[in-house]
């Protein structure tokens, strides 16, 4: 193929060769394995160019979801946990997983199960805005949830057929 994209044709490799010379152009085999192998004529350094051009376009337009951790006490007082479930609405809103985590120091390890109720006290509290992707696990002396934002399918309303209107009236 040229650089225009127009087919040139079976030629011996020679040929080619000195038909991108002329043209000052690069001769790269796009498909070795073709029989005969297809050929392009192109300006290499500008088709890496492009190629690292797309390649960065579509690393920004992805998005990454991060694994956000909050962390608690047992111990932790009213307003604070309050504060922290806000802490967890933000960054679920944000698109990011978040990981509750409830740490125990010392002889509180015998109480697992405060931790147990404190991490389904966030899960009410925060109601329809997380669902659990990942139950309590305890771990050494911490004890988490993995917590995600719900999916959101936004669906048409069905239509009610022409007759069932009619019968309503």
């Amino acid at each position: 193929m040229g650089d225009k994209g127009e087919q040139l044709g079976i030629m011996p490799i020679a040929q080619a060769i000195e038909l991108a010379r002329k043209n000052n152009l690069d001769l790269v085999e796009v498909a070795p394995t073709a029989a005969p192998p297809v050929c392009r004529l192109l300006d290499y350094g500008k088709y890496k160019y492009e190629q690292t051009k797309k390649e960065r376009q579509s690393r920004k337009a992805q998005k990454v979801i991060a694994l956000r951790e909050i962390r608690l006490r047992p111990k932790i007082g009213e307003h604070d946990l309050e504060f922290k479930v806000r802490s967890v609405k933000q960054l679920l809103s944000d698109g990011d997983k978040v990981k509750v985590t409830v740490m125990f120091r010392g002889r509180e390890i015998s109480h697992a199960d405060l931790g147990w109720k404190l991490l389904q006290k966030v899960i009410q509290t925060l109601g329809p805005a997380a669902v659990v992707e990942k139950n309590a696990v305890m771990e050494g002396r911490r004890m988490f949830i993995i917590l995600t934002q719900p999916l959101t399918i936004k669906s048409k309303p069905k239509e009610v057929p022409q007759d069932a209107k009619a019968k309503d009236s």
